[in-house]
């Protein structure tokens, strides 16, 4: 080849040696988005969350007797019996809204913000496949969010234990079950909880490509989620009841009871995988179709 002769593009129509699949690394788009403020105020917060309550469990101890009264105080006597109860408490007051707004911030936040920082642009000119940049964006918001969810369990599980010990998991709907099968089904509760998130997940995502404004993004699939929840509550829909998001949300505890209780969760998850590929599927279809200028 002579000074003049310059490569040949490659049979995909790039310059040679480009290869679309080593753009935008998940390890880089990780540690970016590791060194962002809000992933370490979120993940902070998960594990200082159980120590708030633990705190706050002392004091609580040293004044009423009654934890307040009728069932959310029944469920505090449980939480303070042994870690694994312990440990259930602190999912059972966070998954109803702290864990939907953690996941809604990762993957809400995560293309919105690149946009309005001006940023965005910039990643697509590299040149990163549209595809691509949204794939490593969703597998690594999805990943934080797991992260959050086995710090606020593992944290809560750690600190309720050396506290208050190793004993059976109980319950309000079933007698007490060994702790070796509490462990299980604890952690089988982590898992529909990651799997039911995953709409919360799927919306924001959506959100995020759609809008230029994080939080408008971040917001939008929190008040869509509530509002999925106060319509849920209506008897009068009747069975368009089944078909909202949020229905199935608290199937999980169908896990705490004697014998096991699936078929509200296998609905849920099969409902919570649906809605998080259409999704997606629309994030994905705007996404690639979306004139970006900033």
């Amino acid at each position: 080849m002579t000074a003049t002769e310059t490569r040949a593009p490659d049979a995909a129509g790039g310059a040679a040696g480009y290869r679309p699949r080593a753009t935008l690394a998940l390890a880089a788009e990780w540690r970016r988005q590791a060194s962002r403020r809000r992933t370490q105020f979120a993940l902070g917060f998960m594990v200082l969350l159980p120590l708030i309550i633990l705190v706050a469990f002392e004091f609580e101890g040293s004044g009423d007797d009654d934890n307040g009264g009728g069932e959310f105080g029944s469920l505090i006597e449980l939480a303070t019996t042994g870690g694994l109860n312990f440990a259930l408490f602190a999912l059972l007051v966070s998954s109803s809204f702290l864990l939907v707004v953690v996941v809604a911030l990762f993957c809400g936040d995560t293309v919105a913000s690149e946009a309005s920082w001006g940023s965005l642009r910039y990643l697509l000119a590299v040149p990163v496949p549209r595809a691509r940049l949204l794939a490593v964006k969703l597998v690594v918001a999805l990943g934080y969010s797991l992260l959050a969810l086995l710090l606020l369990a593992g944290t809560a599980l750690l600190a309720g234990t050396l506290r208050y010990g190793w004993s059976p998991l109980s319950s309000t709907v079933a007698a007490q079950i060994p702790a070796g099968e509490g462990l299980l089904r604890l952690l089988g509760i982590l898992g529909y909880l990651a799997v039911v998130l995953l709409v919360v997940a799927g919306l924001a995502f959506l959100l995020s490509v759609t809008t230029d404004a994080a939080l408008g993004a971040v917001g939008g699939a929190v008040l869509l989620w509530i509002l999925s929840s106060i319509l849920d509550q209506i008897t009068a829909l009747g069975v368009l009841r089944d078909f909202l998001p949020t229905h199935y949300s608290s199937a999980w505890l169908g896990l705490l009871s004697t014998p096991v209780q699936t078929d509200d969760i296998v609905k849920g998850a099969i409902s919570a995988i649906c809605y998080a590929t259409v999704f997606w599927s629309l994030a994905f279809w705007r996404f690639t179709r979306k004139d970006v200028v900033s």
